[in-house]
């Protein structure tokens, strides 16, 4: 079943920003230590970069013709072997 209601999917967007909040607050805030601050947004900022190359670099650059379903595709699409 797919959402295709706008406000059910800004309610979805807008909880998982609180999550991600919520969850970076309680990583951080115990044992505050700003190392801990630098690596937790270099950590946040790889893995959206990450996501940004199997979603759209990929797509665009690489093979325009694939399709993604996911992450897993995604990996079998890499390591899968090509004709030269």
């Amino acid at each position: 079943m797919d959402i295709t209601s706008p406000k059910i999917l800004k309610l979805k967007g807008a909880l998982f920003l609180f999550l991600g909040v919520l969850s970076g607050a309680l990583l951080l805030f115990p044992d505050y230590d700003p190392r801990r601050l630098v690596l937790f947004a270099i950590t946040l900022w790889a893995f959206c970069r990450a996501y940004y190359f199997c979603f759209y670099v990929l797509h665009h650059y690489a093979d325009p013709s694939f399709r993604y379903a996911g992450l897993w595709s995604i990996v079998q699409y890499l390591f899968k072997k090509r004709k030269p």
